[in-house]
């Protein structure tokens, strides 16, 4: 009896250890240290909202209730909130990644006539994403990314992790 509560205790420690494991490697950063950044919240409105990329710019017209004008270039910090784009305005994202963590293309759903994919015009980095569009139409367009939360392992023994970290918008062209 009691060397199985010793292995029931030891299972538990273990899966602990590992489970902290994930976010505590050492190194320099996301270039392959294995490190991870933090959390993303949780979008169950009781989060913070974070805060806007730039200050808002007063409304040219249309309806901008319940969204922040696009005064400037998205980024990763203005996940999850909802932005409102004059038509024929521009509105361009960049998604900083890395090699280990690389976020995927930014696609486009809901009413995707209403924005006009347009040339970016820089290159970007291996792991990175950016989309650059016209608003063309009324319309609401849900902007998405993901990336893995973790880097993946380098070495054997090391800890991995299956959690997807998820970046999206919402643009209302009005």
């Amino acid at each position: 009896m009691r060397r199985t509560t010793f292995h029931r205790a030891s299972l538990a420690t273990a899966t602990l250890l590992l489970l902290a494991g994930c976010g505590s490697q050492g190194g320099g950063g996301d270039k392959g240290s294995g490190a991870v950044s933090p959390s993303p919240t949780a979008s169950t409105g009781a989060s913070a909202t974070p805060t806007p990329s730039a200050t808002p710019a007063p409304s040219t017209g249309g309806s901008t209730a319940g969204c922040t004008p696009v005064t400037s270039e998205l980024t990763a910090a203005d996940r999850g909130r909802t932005y409102c784009l004059a038509k024929d305005g521009t509105l361009r994202i960049t998604l900083t990644g890395t090699e280990q963590r690389p976020w995927t293309k930014i696609t486009a759903g809901g009413d995707t006539t209403a924005l006009k994919p347009i040339n970016y015009g820089i290159m970007l980095r291996g792991g990175d994403a950016g989309a650059a569009y016209q608003a063309v139409a009324a319309g609401s367009v849900t902007l998405r990314a993901t990336r893995p939360l973790c880097a993946q392992p380098t070495a054997p023994g090391q800890v991995s992790c299956k959690a997807i970290e998820e970046w999206h918008v919402t643009v209302r062209v009005n």
